[in-house]
């Protein structure tokens, strides 16, 4: 019964953790910047793009709500980049 406890409570530390970290990042499309080169180009996506793009993932809807941005994001070489990435681009 100890052993089902202490894995109970470590899921449950490790669940928590998840959802702080998720709800810690700092919107910046600044963050972005890795990624203007495979937006603007056909070049694929380096690794730091990607690592940017999940971090900033639930960023995008408001990035694409943005007139100013909503080129940039919204572009199908933006989407095409994300998906690249493993990161579908969410519905706004």
């Amino acid at each position: 019964m100890k052993a089902s406890h202490i894995a109970l409570c470590t899921m449950m530390v490790l669940l928590l953790a998840e959802v702080q970290v998720s709800m810690a990042v700092t919107c910046s499309p600044v963050q972005l910047s890795p990624c203007v080169s495979a937006i603007t180009t056909s070049n694929p996506p380096s690794s730091l793009c990607c690592s940017k793009i999940r971090e900033q993932k639930p960023c995008l809807c408001q990035y694409v709500r943005n007139p100013n941005l909503k080129k940039f994001v919204d572009s199908p070489n933006a989407r095409r980049v994300a998906s690249t990435c493993g990161t579908p681009f969410p519905r706004c």
